[in-house]
């Protein structure tokens, strides 16, 4: 994977708040994306409840786990390579149990429990609250294991512990699973089918945030524009809905709306969206309210039409161009961002071509890219063959790389001599005498400390730019203090 963004923290070990009297240490480390991270704030508030504390020291923990990956090749070899970091120490403290959690969880079960024999216990995304009762099997000398897929769970009545939180940002989580077959992806066979969380429980959430001192949330989900609540159910179950359920349905732009207005003070953010359905209603919601982020991330994986049919992906490059004219149209401030995919079966020189003509029409912000790795069960590596050769991948991709950081450079540039808002979240890497922030683009600032501090809202001037970010001088606080 190539990316130009440093947005998420691969691997990163997650620490709670300590609860008084818990006794037992809790060492839990992320893979992959934002939902497994939100994941394991789940997990960590469930066993919290079962006399769990974290700890940074993977030596002094009694239960190890990982929460994984699948969707590429590389994550799960960098989790496998974790694994065995873990059966090093257990060697040394035989009491620790290893656990592994998510989408490699399901679709690796056998090989983990019977076959390697690497791991004690093994969780799907959707089977977080039998963790108790795995626990006691595996504390009584059994291999536990559940990775059945839910229709109804969403996790929407548990609290999340907020993991290693800077006290600024929180994720909260709005829908599960996908409907969406890519041909590619293993999301749909490792999350299960659609479903959203009440809409009251969300709210909820985030007034709870709010009033724990969080300046900032990220609705999150797999397909977060498919959001559909109608009283409970899966999505595509909508059309047996009662008239007065459909009625009183709540989709995403509705979603979107009351969480501008529960917390008028409070940034919100979203991610990810499908092109195909993201709807103008969304857009026009994004402008009503200034407190929505104006940033979009829209993966397209291709430019070519001919591979969006292969990947099974349901618009078109026209169709795309016209999502994005719309997107300039009502919101010409907003920042766009990528997903893309080099050498997918198939690709030919021409359909490359059309990746890096697409991406010379949108001139994305930044954004994440990828070399195609086959995925075990997915229709592509059923259907088609693996058929372009890996230097010619890698090639593609740096291409695509080197295009996107023109682009970015475009883009970014554009910001110098402005002024921007800047929420603080933390000290900057490089200088311990500036503070860090992002814009509602979603573009990193940074900027002297002065007397301001995590959280505030800050108007910055900006007087340069690296490639990625922004460079001031705070001009007072903005108008969200």
């Amino acid at each position: 994977m190539e990316k130009i963004i440093d947005e998420t923290k691969q691997g990163e070990h997650l620490v709670l708040d300590q609860k008084k009297g818990n006794s037992r240490k809790l060492f839990i480390e992320s893979y992959g994306c934002a939902m497994n991270f939100s994941d394991s704030e789940i997990v960590a508030s469930i066993l919290s409840d079962l006399g769990y504390n974290t700890t940074k020291s993977l030596e002094d923990a009694d239960l190890v786990l990982v929460n994984t990956c699948s969707i590429r090749d590389k994550a799960e070899q960098t989790v496998r390579k974790r694994l065995e970091k873990y059966n090093a120490v257990k060697r040394i403290n035989p009491k620790m149990k290893v656990g592994v959690l998510g989408c490699m969880a399901e679709r690796l079960k056998t090989k983990f429990l019977e076959e390697e024999k690497i791991v004690d216990l093994v969780v799907g995304p959707d089977a977080y609250k039998d963790l108790p009762n795995l626990l006691a099997e595996v504390e009584d000398g059994r291999d536990a294991i559940n990775v059945m897929l839910s229709k109804e769970e969403t996790y929407g009545d548990i609290a999340p512990v907020r993991l290693q939180s800077n006290g600024v940002s929180a994720l909260v989580s709005i829908t599960r699973g996908c409907d969406n077959m890519c041909t590619f992806c293993v999301v749909p066979f490792t999350r299960g089918r659609e479903r959203s969380r009440d809409p009251q429980s969300i709210i909820k959430e985030v007034n709870d945030l709010w009033a724990k001192g969080y300046k900032e949330i990220t609705l999150l989900g797999q397909n977060v524009d498919s959001y559909l609540w109608y009283g409970g159910g899966l999505k595509k179950d909508f059309l047996k809905a009662s008239e007065m359920q459909k009625a009183t349905a709540v989709h995403f732009p509705q979603l979107l709306e009351m969480c501008a207005k529960a917390q008028p003070q409070m940034r919100v953010r979203f991610s990810t969206s499908n092109p195909q359905d993201l709807t103008l209603d969304v857009i026009h919601t994004m402008r009503k309210f200034d407190n929505i982020c104006k940033h979009i991330h829209l993966p397209v994986q291709s430019g070519s039409n001919r591979i969006l049919k292969e990947m099974n992906r349901l618009h078109t490059r026209e169709e795309y161009f016209h999502l994005i004219d719309n997107i300039r149209r009502i919101l010409p401030e907003c920042s766009i961002s990528q997903d893309m995919i080099s050498g997918f079966p198939t690709e030919t020189e021409q359909d490359h071509q059309d990746t890096l003509s697409l991406m010379a029409y949108v001139k994305y912000n930044f954004g994440f890219m990828y070399k195609y790795s086959e995925r075990p069960g997915t229709m592509a590596e059923r259907k088609l063959e693996d058929d372009v050769p890996e230097d010619t991948k890698k090639r593609r991709l740096a291409e695509i790389v080197q295009l996107q950081r023109e682009h970015g450079a475009i883009q970014i540039q554009k910001y110098v001599n402005t002024e921007v808002e800047v929420l603080i979240e933390r000290e900057s890497k490089k200088s311990s005498e500036q503070w860090s922030g992002k814009t509602s683009q979603n573009i990193v600032a940074v900027f002297p400390k002065e007397t301001y501090k995590v959280g505030d809202f800050v108007t910055v001037k900006i007087n340069d730019c690296t490639s990625a970010t922004l460079i001031g001088q705070a001009t007072g606080y903005s108008n969200y203090n």
